[in-house]
């Protein structure tokens, strides 16, 4: 069987992450901190391109990996057009959307950016993303909201819910395309998805309104409401954007964003931060009680994934609300950067033909 050198690059609001994986084992993961002096000099997220670029390639260079040899470099997926799930290849359609940002922005954009001019300079790789946020495999029925101005959009973590949820069908010795799941990512934002027979048919919009809500992004929060403080002079367009992603959940109740020390707080006594560590793991297993009525019922498990998930009491108190819907399996943290390798290995190896973006 051949042996394939594959980067895999992910950036992130603060950080970078860049591996080097020899077909699914890794040779080579760093994780780059930024912080917010290094980036606060950048108007846009475009501009830390080569800020970016040039930290990651000092990390290799020091790691002395030949990037000759590599195959393919598989960056994380940014916000696009909607689009398939799948392995895109990087070309100049992609490049002009992410550089104008037309679906906003966000530092995943930079993956492709990135992968791209790499690859240029090399002999033999190609440079791809996978499974993006942007992922859209809604039904028709899901995107009608009760308003013609307003539709609903697929946005979630669809590389690791993807990846886990093939994951877990192997443990089952299924395939995932034979399988209903109900997967959330519990992290940062939280997203929980109906996967039918390998489409991610619902998911709530997990980064800027709707679902859960997380750490830092508000969720579902009542229109009228927001309506009302929208127009009452007191707060500008940008400070609303951020009540509701960046400032919202967890962080507006407690001023942190870090699960792991409101629970501990909780464990203390603290009944404010156990009654919003409390009422985030209800709302969870209410999104999961949603997606089991999109899937009717027939559910084959409900898997838990992403940092929070490393919970147990957040586990536990999500297990004993849905578990009258199906098997809860618990994948605690993510391995995005694997599941990007993979993408890329699939390619190399002929299992999957890269999609062409338009």
């Amino acid at each position: 069987m051949n042996e394939f050198l594959i980067l895999a690059i992910n950036p992130g609001s603060t950080s970078t992450k860049v591996a080097v994986y020899q077909n699914t084992k890794s040779v080579f993961l760093k994780t780059i901190r930024h912080n917010s002096d290094e980036l606060v000099r950048f108007k846009r997220v475009v501009d830390q391109f080569e800020f970016r670029k040039d930290v990651i390639m000092k990390e290799l260079e020091d790691a002395d990996i030949d990037l000759n040899k590599l195959s393919a470099i598989v960056g994380r997926g940014g916000l696009i057009k909607p689009i398939e799930s799948g392995i895109f290849t990087v070309n100049d359609s992609m490049k002009k959307d992410i550089e104008n940002a037309i679906m906003g922005e966000h530092a995943s954009n930079l993956g492709a950016l990135i992968a791209d001019d790499i690859a240029r300079s090399l002999p033999n790789a190609k440079a791809y993303i996978a499974d993006p946020v942007v992922v859209d495999e809604l039904q028709d029925v899901a995107r009608i909201s009760g308003h013609p101005k307003f539709e609903r959009i697929s946005i979630f973590h669809a590389l690791n819910q993807k990846a886990i949820a093939r994951q877990y069908a192997k443990s089952l010795d299924k395939k995932y395309e034979e399988l209903n799941l109900i997967v959330a990512h519990l992290g940062g934002g939280i997203s929980v998805g109906a996967h039918y027979m390998g489409r991610v048919i619902d998911v709530n919009n997990a980064l800027d309104g709707e679902g859960p809500f997380s750490p830092e992004r508000a969720g579902t929060i009542p229109a009228g409401q927001l309506a009302k403080l929208c127009f009452s002079g007191e707060h500008t367009f940008e400070e609303v954007k951020l009540m509701i992603k960046g400032r919202g959940g967890m962080v507006a109740h407690l001023d942190t964003n870090d699960a792991y020390a409101v629970e501990m707080k909780a464990k203390s006594g603290d009944k404010k931060a156990q009654l919003i560590q409390d009422a985030m793991a209800y709302n969870i297993a209410k999104a999961i009680g949603q997606m089991g009525v999109v899937l009717k019922g027939r559910v084959d498990g409900i898997i838990l994934t992403g940092g929070i998930a490393h919970s147990t009491y957040l586990v536990d108190y999500v297990r004993d609300m849905v578990n009258f819907i199906g098997p809860v399996a618990v994948y605690p943290g993510e391995d995005e950067m694997q599941a990007l390798a993979i993408n890329g290995l699939m390619v190399l190896r002929g299992d999957v033909l890269p999609h062409e973006y338009k």
